[in-house]
């Protein structure tokens, strides 16, 4: 597989997930809530397939390893939007996610001109990626849950996100500080 191919199944269904993110938008905000949902649920299959796919047959590449977490960031902050401009307190979630996508995505562009290497995603990003999604789909599926229900959830969200920023920023650190990419491998990819 060529390494900048673009026209591989995981970078399509990337592109897939880019396409879903209107099509949510113009449904939630046409009170099609059942319809909204079940396009998330489909960018979150397409999110896991992607990268199960790209790694059993060698489909990774340079395009995806941008494509893919742009799309997953996107669709996670279109969501939260949407989802903020009726419930206002979701709007503390969406300034956190913002400080750690800014955080981290300075740090990964650093350290990709000094070093070379991506970093792949660790346990705790992909911790708070599930809990996001847990998080969106129940406010999708329970509009009017209680406010300690809302406030549970998106304080658990933000303790996964708060983590995850500090376990990144201490690896981006450590990397810049040495030049040393942990274990390239699974963990790292040229």
């Amino acid at each position: 597989m060529k390494k900048n191919g673009f026209w591989t199944i995981p970078n399509l269904m990337s592109c897939l997930r880019l396409c879903l993110i209107p099509v949510f938008v113009i449904l939630y905000h046409n009170g099609q809530t059942l319809a909204a949902f079940a396009v998330l649920c489909a960018s979150a299959v397409t999110d896991v397939t992607d990268g199960i796919v790209a790694r059993r047959f060698n489909m990774v590449s340079d395009v995806g390893k941008i494509l893919d977490p742009v799309a997953d960031k996107l669709t996670q902050g279109a969501v939260l939007i949407c989802l903020a401009a009726r419930q206002p307190i979701i709007w503390a979630l969406v300034g956190l996610m913002f400080v750690k996508e800014a955080v981290t995505g300075i740090a990964n562009w650093v350290i990709i001109r000094r070093t070379g290497w991506v970093h792949a995603a660790r346990w705790h990003g992909k911790l708070a990626t599930v809990l996001l999604y847990a998080a969106m789909l129940s406010h999708l599926l329970w509009p009017d849950m209680p406010q300690a229900a809302s406030l549970a959830l998106i304080g658990v969200c933000a303790a996964a996100v708060l983590l995850s920023l500090c376990l990144y920023g201490k690896r981006n650190l450590e990397t810049l500080r040495t030049g040393k990419v942990d274990p390239p491998g699974p963990e790292a990819r040229r």
